[in-house]
């Protein structure tokens, strides 16, 4: 079959790979029908997560058909259309019967890799390098999808892929994003990052009922999309985000600030586009952190912070005394994607949003690496890249 694969810092391509197959009882394979690049496939193809190998199937966006079934698997046929959460939960253990499913303590079979960085392992991921599983990746043709009855949601024939191809991360990333801190009506929501994950914390903070939205970015491509969905918007290449959202909330900040952005953040201070930049190339930090501090700071008083946006290891000048100073709240962490994708496979079906308004390009498989340069190099008009196998 044909897929995607990791070849080195800076670099796919479309090659010929074997085929999976049933592995485990409860293991599906899926003809993949459409598959999206992430923007925290990014941090893979720029060099940023470790154990990463040439050759891995890369992707964990996808949803797809049914074409073979374990012997284990009750729930679902063959020919059935359905939808695969990016992360590998068993369903079993302690974490899994919370729904805290990206925790499970089963589905990493490198957990050992990660225990020294994190303490704990979080739980295995598609195509997201060997600190999470090595499993192969859905940008591809073809992919085997571990247990399958408690991942899979079936979708409504009625539906198209474009509609709902984004409950798999990025829509339930941004809805877990704002609901963890408490988001609600009265709430002032900023949002750094008017990425696809940013996007989405915007329409999920409005669908939660918060009064204003605020979204700032660097591209004005993006800052359009976001005004789009009724958020106030910051360029942080022209405005200070600190005075500007003072002067819009009439001197209270926003109490929800989101970071979707996370480790490859940009700064328009000299500590943002000098010191972290070196500090990372020199292996002094592994992570940018820029967004996150200027989130903290920008928060008011007795507020909350929420970071969706995918951080590594370990950041430098980090503002703790804010966040202790102010009383913040803090959640950050992998979305526990199955435990929200009925809920919102439900608000689309009612016609509440449209997750397929932020879809910038199509194409096929072939596209894929075009699609991972610009993606990275031209964030303006490259929003989101969704491909057909």
């Amino acid at each position: 079959m044909r897929a995607i694969t990791y070849q080195g810092t800076g670099k796919v391509q479309v090659d010929n790979v074997d085929d999976p197959t049933i592995e485990e009882p409860g293991d599906i394979v899926l003809k993949v029908t459409s598959t999206a690049i992430c923007g925290s496939d990014l941090h893979l193809y720029d060099g940023f997560i470790p154990e990463m190998r040439k050759g891995d199937v890369l992707g964990h966006e996808f949803m797809g058909e049914i074409v073979a079934v374990g012997s284990g698997v009750t729930k679902f046929k063959q020919g059935d259309r359905v939808l695969v959460p990016f992360n590998i939960a068993c369903g079993q253990c302690d974490f899994c019967r919370m729904d805290a499913f990206s925790l499970c303590d089963t589905t990493n079979p490198d957990h050992e890799k990660v225990e020294p960085l994190y303490g704990q392992s979080p739980g295995g991921m598609f195509g997201y390098s060997h600190l999470f599983g090595g499993y192969a990746g859905g940008q591809a043709e073809y992919v085997r999808v571990p247990h399958a009855d408690v991942g899979l949601v079936a979708v409504p024939e009625s539906l198209p892929d474009e509609k709902v191809l984004f409950l798999t991360d990025i829509f339930p990333t941004g809805y877990q994003a704002v609901e963890q801190v408490g988001t609600g009506p009265g709430d002032m929501v900023a949002v750094w990052g008017a990425g696809p994950v940013g996007q989405f914390a915007i329409r999920s903070a409005f669908l939660l009922g918060a009064e204003r939205v605020f979204a700032l970015d660097f591209e004005e491509g993006r800052l359009d999309l976001a005004r789009q969905a009724g958020a106030e918007t910051i360029n942080l290449s022209k405005e200070d985000s600190y005075e500007r959202l003072l002067d819009l909330t009439g001197g209270k900040l926003p109490n929800r600030c989101i970071d979707a952005v996370g480790l490859e953040a940009h700064g328009a201070s000299v500590i943002g586009n000098i010191y972290d930049k070196a500090k990372t190339a020199m292996m002094l930090e592994t992570d940018r952190p820029n967004a996150l501090r200027d989130a903290i700071m920008c928060c008011r008083k007795g507020g909350a912070v929420s970071i969706p946006g995918v951080y590594a290891g370990f950041v430098d000048k980090f503002p703790i005394g804010a966040a202790f100073g102010k009383g913040l709240t803090m959640r950050g962490g992998q979305t526990h994607t199955r435990a929200y994708m009925d809920r919102l496979l439900k608000r689309i079906e009612a016609g509440e949003i449209d997750p397929s308004t932020i879809i910038s390009h199509r194409g096929t498989l072939e596209d894929g690496p075009e699609f991972y340069r610009n993606f990275r190099d031209n964030r303006s008009e490259f929003t989101k890249c969704v491909m057909t196998p």
